[in-house]
């Protein structure tokens, strides 16, 4: 048989609900659909997880043998595949209840599909939301018709339908205040990135050029990274968390993962950019080393510090990286945890501006900022909406 299966939560944790459908082995005939209230404070990754349980119970009680599970969930396809480990509590526990469903079975394999291609299942999970929110107890309070077409034989949708289908269930799940849609022209919600400097390290306090060093952070430091965290679960909407490798913004990701239940991926391209010679040096320091050359950096984006990168090739990587992620989180959330120059690309890139607007911003440890990219639709491709928040640190 086939499973595909999906969960959501409106605020993250939030109301939470999964559905899922299992079709015989042509992936056309419906055997069974499943809308399961999770619950009013679950995550969407644990969510996710009721959505493929329920898939396992119906499947044995089907008389399965062998078992192909779809969803779009990478994380939980890879830690039930056993190639991700699995941190969070609340996730182990449900992984736990798979392990004697997956005994009924010859064989069960997890593969994961594009959003796009898991539709009737993302349908009836929003129904389960929806439930929960009218007051619903956890557990299965129904299933719908679902059309023939669904399932692996699904066709791809266009990139006109993707924008006005599939992101439109997206939007209930969007935090912060609604989108300037009024004006841009947009007809589908932004995909938005949550911008994160990573809390205090010693070098830091020292005000020292700190780009491919790896200081870890000083308690002052994970009590910033612990304020933020606390704050974007009060927010909620979160999808996802990208960091960049080194250490100090790994510890600021974790403290937000862990309250928000999600896991972090790494991304290397997201380190701060190479200062070479410079590093380690206060900014007077470095101007003493070279004069010159570092006047000259501060206002052309082409010079390179003494053995190490210049801000436009670390703008080149930092695009690549929001392109990446624009496309794989279309219309969703996503908490980027980094430095203060490649966030700085991130802003950059939202105001469409050149590198002269590099030198005349600033960011606080552990501040957050908010940008928002539309579809090819809109009239404004995107947006700058928060700009160095630091409430949550007072």
């Amino acid at each position: 048989m086939i499973v595909y299966a999906d969960g959501g939560s409106r605020g993250n944790p939030g109301i939470a609900g999964s559905g899922t459908v299992v079709y015989a082995a042509d992936g056309k005939t419906v055997l069974r659909d499943i809308v399961y209230v999770v619950g009013k404070r679950a995550t969407n990754n644990v969510a996710e997880y009721h959505g493929m349980l329920r898939g396992l119970e119906a499947a044995r009680d089907l008389g399965a043998q062998t078992l192909e599970v779809f969803m779009d969930s990478k994380l939980v396809v890879e830690q039930m595949s056993g190639r991700w480990k699995i941190k969070h509590a609340d996730m182990q526990k449900l992984a736990l209840e798979a392990r004697p469903l997956l005994d009924h079975f010859d064989r069960v394999t997890f593969t994961w599909v594009p959003r796009a291609k898991n539709s009737a299942a993302d349908a009836l999970s929003n129904q389960a939301m929806d439930a929960a929110a009218a007051g619903h107890a956890p557990g299965i309070v129904g299933g719908t018709s679902v059309p023939e077409q669904a399932g692996s034989e699904q066709a791809e949708p266009s990139e006109g339908e993707r924008g006005a289908d599939d992101c439109e269930i997206v939007a209930t799940a969007q935090s912060t205040s609604g989108t300037p849609s009024h004006w841009t022209g947009a007809t589908s919600p932004p995909t938005r990135f949550v911008l994160l400097r990573h809390g205090q390290t010693e070098m830091s306090a020292a005000k020292q050029y700190s780009g491919h060093s790896d200081p870890s952070l000083t308690d002052l430091g994970v009590q910033q990274a612990a304020a933020a965290a606390r704050m974007l679960q009060s927010r909620g909407g979160i999808d996802a968390i990208v960091t960049s490798p080194l250490t100090r913004c790994v510890q600021t990701a974790e403290a937000a993962a862990k309250l928000l239940g999600l896991e972090v991926e790494i991304i290397d391209e997201l380190i701060e950019q190479d200062f070479g010679e410079w590093e380690g040096r206060t900014f007077d320091e470095a101007h003493a080393m070279s004069p010159h050359l570092h006047e000259e950096w501060l206002s052309n984006p082409t010079v390179t510090p003494p053995g190490g990168e210049s801000l436009q090739i670390l703008h080149n990587r930092v695009r690549a990286v929001r392109r990446d992620l624009q496309q794989r989180y279309e219309c969703r959330t996503v908490l980027v945890v980094s430095h203060v120059t490649p966030i700085k690309s991130f802003i950059r890139q939202a105001l469409d501006a050149g590198p002269h607007v590099v030198s005349r911003m600033f960011l606080d440890l552990a501040s957050l900022s908010v940008v928002e990219f539309f579809g090819e639709e809109a009239r404004v491709g995107s947006t700058l909406r928060i700009f160095n928040d630091t409430a949550h640190l007072r």
